[in-house]
C-alpha cells in the first residue's frame, strides 16, 4: 500500500484502513476489494473478478459500481476530514466490456470537492488497461453525529 503516483503525497494510508476496519463485513471486504494508493488527487484499489460475477461468468455491472462508490467514497471522506462523515447521493455508470478473470482495477480522482457536495471520477480496468467502466459518484459531507 504506497503511493508511488505522487511522492510528495502525504499517506493517507492509515486513515483508509481505519475507516475500513469500523465495519470488517462491509462491502469492502465482501467482494475483496484491496486498496492501494490513497491520495488527497487520487483513491486506487482492486477487485477481484471472481466472485463478483453475473451468471454468464462476466463482472457484475453492480460489483463495478460498488467499487465506484466505494472509491469515490473514501476521496470525498479523505476531503471531508475525521469530523465529518459523506454519504453518497446519485452514482451513474456506463459500462465499457466485460471483465471475465484477474483483477479489475479502480482509480478515482475528485472532479469538485467542496464543504457539503464531493463529486468523484471513477474509471475502472482491466488488467490490459482497457476500461471496463466509468462512473460518477456525488456524496453530501455532513457533520459527524456525536460520539462517530
Amino acid at each position: 500500500m504506497s503511493n508511488e503516483h505522487d511522492s510528495t503525497a502525504p499517506d493517507l494510508m492509515p486513515f483508509v484502513e481505519q475507516m475500513a476496519a469500523l465495519n470488517p463485513t462491509s462491502l469492502l471486504h465482501r467482494m475483496g476489494i484491496e486498496v492501494t494508493e490513497a491520495t488527497m488527487e487520487r483513491v486506487v484499489a482492486t477487485m477481484p473478478v471472481e466472485g463478483n460475477t453475473q451468471p454468464y461468468g462476466l463482472l457484475h455491472g453492480g460489483a463495478s459500481v460498488v467499487l465506484a462508490e466505494t472509491l469515490g467514497s473514501i476521496g470525498a471522506a479523505l476531503h471531508a476530514g475525521k469530523d465529518r462523515i459523506v454519504v453518497g447521493t446519485d452514482i451513474n455508470a456506463t459500462h465499457h466490456r466485460a471483465a471475465r478473470s484477474g483483477l479489475v482495477t479502480g482509480v478515482a480522482t475528485p472532479i469538485n470537492v467542496g464543504n457539503t457536495l464531493s463529486a468523484w471520477e471513477v474509471v475502472v480496468t482491466d488488467e490490459d488497461g482497457k476500461r471496463v467502466c466509468t462512473s460518477r459518484l456525488t456524496c453530501l459531507v455532513r457533520q459527524a453525529p456525536p460520539g462517530a
